[in-house]
């Protein structure tokens, strides 16, 4: 057997392209590894949302450039790759800038790496990929899926057609395009034989989903989650993330009639000023965003969101800075992102004047992360008391402890529980921990499964 180390940089759909990944090329002899140090192929499996996150990678691919030297001089062998929307935006500099590189593909082609890595085996050499055939990847990924808990990603639409100002995923990730209908119900329904309970439905753009149904015409994201929570056992779905120009009527009221869809919902609406909006190119306004929310809400009470949040666009003033907390203030989010705004090359913000000073990002960023995270203590300090149901995902640190997830995607802690993984067990919510809660079970419930791998063979 050969071994392959996956470094997953980014977002979660890198950690479901990561997965199919290994998917595609356990077919090839190769089984995980611990780390890079044990492998025989290493990927680096990219993010370019980040500032400088080209930088980090060449300096990674520095280190592992002397790992295969050292595998070479001790008569072994290390193939590289990089992939992801780095190599995808990049890939032609990986190769010149680092020669111990064998593969650069992007996130539309990388279906095709047991045919690149064939061809480096074959010619030597490089081997770049960076083309966008996003059907093509979906229909030649291999049916066999992983499943490494009772929670599994799942993407059903990749690319972007908005066109924010600040962002590359139109340029890395190619146009919009979602899968069809009978595709994701057939991985879902094979996650779910493995033991998956819960599902996150993800896309760059999820709501915007038009996969073709089985009529042959367009499905929307509601009409998708419909026909997910008919799968026996699929007890959870979630999605991300979404823009709120796309969250039609249909997926509003989804929201107050599927039970298996979590009360939680991630709707980032960047800022809180319109000129800033109307700079980012977001297509819609802070009314437009408020009113979406109470709309949400009524079909939903109780329902929490989180949300992402750039600080210092360019041009960003004190008044406008001063809207977002507002807008922070009347909304009340569950939890958030937050981040100072850095330029990306090729995108149209990076060209613009009036940029705002770092020390202003910087106070202005701790000053809007402080209000949120008051907020998430006291979203969280209001689940004391109350009984909520927990999907046990993993052991904890202590004997016999669980870690699972509550609906609203908070992690909770429960002692007594490691028996229980793969099961939705009611908890009692005790305490509160800064990035967790604390509860214990309400009763016994050590019957039907003891794990998730005897869950999966029921």
């Amino acid at each position: 057997m050969k071994k392959l180390f996956i470094k997953t940089y980014g977002c979660q759909m890198n950690v479901y392209d990561s997965a199919r990944m290994a998917d595609l090329l356990a077919p090839l002899g190769y089984a995980p590894a611990e780390s890079a140090t044990d492998a025989d192929m290493v990927i680096l499996n990219t993010c370019h949302i980040r500032e400088k996150a080209s930088e980090k990678v060449f300096s990674e691919l520095g280190k592992l450039k002397e790992l295969k030297d050292q595998k070479a001089a001790d008569g072994g062998a290390m193939m590289i790759a990089v992939a992801g929307c780095v190599a995808q935006a990049e890939g032609a500099e990986i190769v010149r800038r680092q020669k111990a590189v064998d593969i650069v593909v992007g996130p539309q082609s990388y279906h095709r790496l047991p045919e690149l890595i064939a061809r480096i085996t074959r010619e030597r050499g490089h081997a770049l990929e960076t083309d966008f055939p996003a059907q093509d990847k979906f229909d030649s990924l291999p049916e066999e899926i992983s499943a490494s808990g009772p929670a599994a990603l799942l993407t059903v639409q990749e690319g972007c057609d908005k066109f924010c100002t600040f962002c590359v995923v139109p340029y890395t990730r190619g146009a919009e395009y979602s899968r069809p209908v009978e595709q994701i119900l057939s991985e879902a329904r094979r996650l779910v034989a493995k033991g998956v309970r819960e599902i996150t439905l993800l896309g760059q753009n999820v709501n915007a989903y038009s996969g073709a149904g089985f009529d042959g015409e367009a499905a929307s994201l509601a009409q998708l989650i419909c026909a997910l929570a008919k799968i026996d056992r699929l007890a959870r779905i979630r999605y991300m993330t979404s823009h709120p120009r796309d969250m039609g009527d249909d997926l509003i009221a989804a929201h107050g009639e599927i039970e298996q869809l979590m009360p939680y919902l991630h709707l980032p609406v960047q800022s809180g000023s319109d000129r800033i909006l109307a700079a980012m190119n977001r297509q819609h306004t802070r009314d437009d965003y408020l009113r979406l929310v109470e709309r949400i809400r009524a079909s939903k009470p109780g329902l929490a969101l989180s949300s992402d949040f750039i600080v210092g666009f360019p041009g960003e003033t004190d008044r406008d800075f001063e809207d977002t907390l507002s807008v922070i203030r009347q909304v009340g989010y569950a939890s958030a992102f937050s981040f100072k705004y850095s330029p990306r090359p090729g995108t149209p913000a990076a060209a613009a004047s009036m940029h705002v000073p770092e020390e202003v990002m910087s106070a202005r960023l701790e000053a809007l992360q402080s209000l949120l995270l008051e907020q998430q203590r006291a979203f969280n300090a209001g689940c004391v008391g109350t009984t909520m149901p927990v999907l046990f995902e993993k052991t904890g640190r202590k004997p016999g402890q669980a870690i699972g997830r509550s609906p609203y995607l908070q992690a909770v802690h429960a002692d007594h529980a490691a028996h229980l993984i793969g099961r939705i067990c009611n908890v009692k919510i005790e305490s509160v921990f800064p990035n967790s809660l604390k509860g214990v079970l309400l009763e016994k419930q050590a019957r039907a499964f003891g794990t998730f791998e005897s869950m999966a063979s029921n």
